[in-house]
């Protein structure tokens, strides 16, 4: 689907605040509460909207250590074994393939150290494991959680 600069304003508007009402976001864009609706009710019927969601902090909840972790896995190793392993544990927040060495890039939130060595230790224990490189992160330095390439700033 093709969308135009009133489509991106109106998701920009939506990624900055998902409650923001539709007359809101219309004064925002210059477009009618109802203008609004039809083009949301159509961005959600295209698939381009595919839901909204409240934006939690890790930090807030106790889960204060961050950490990517690389996979090295055995043979042939599938990416949906790959994949249902990595389901397997809540503090596994994405896993992806990936190029270059390594297999798959798990990113992990824990509570603390001694949580992210025993999650580490777990998925270790997978049978296609081979090995693990792991890297704490210290401190975020971008983080945009928001931003898709193409939306107006």
């Amino acid at each position: 689907m093709a969308h135009d600069d009133l489509d991106r304003q109106i998701l920009r508007a939506l990624l900055q605040d998902a409650r923001a009402s539709y007359s809101d976001i219309g004064a925002q864009v210059g477009l009618s509460a109802s203008a609004v609706k039809r083009r949301v009710d159509r961005l959600r019927a295209s698939g381009t909207i595919t839901g909204y969601s409240a934006r939690l902090s890790p930090e807030e909840l106790g889960w204060t250590t961050e950490a990517y972790v690389e996979l090295f896995c055995r043979g042939r190793t599938s990416p949906g074994d790959i994949a249902v392993a990595a389901g397997k544990h809540p503090e596994v927040v994405s896993a992806c393939t990936v190029t270059g060495e390594a297999d798959a890039l798990l990113h992990i939130r824990t509570a603390d150290i001694r949580h992210f060595e025993q999650v580490v230790e777990r998925i270790s224990a997978e049978p296609f494991v081979v090995r693990t490189r792991s890297a704490i992160v210290l401190s975020r330095l971008v983080n945009r959680p928001d931003v898709v390439p193409g939306l107006p700033d």
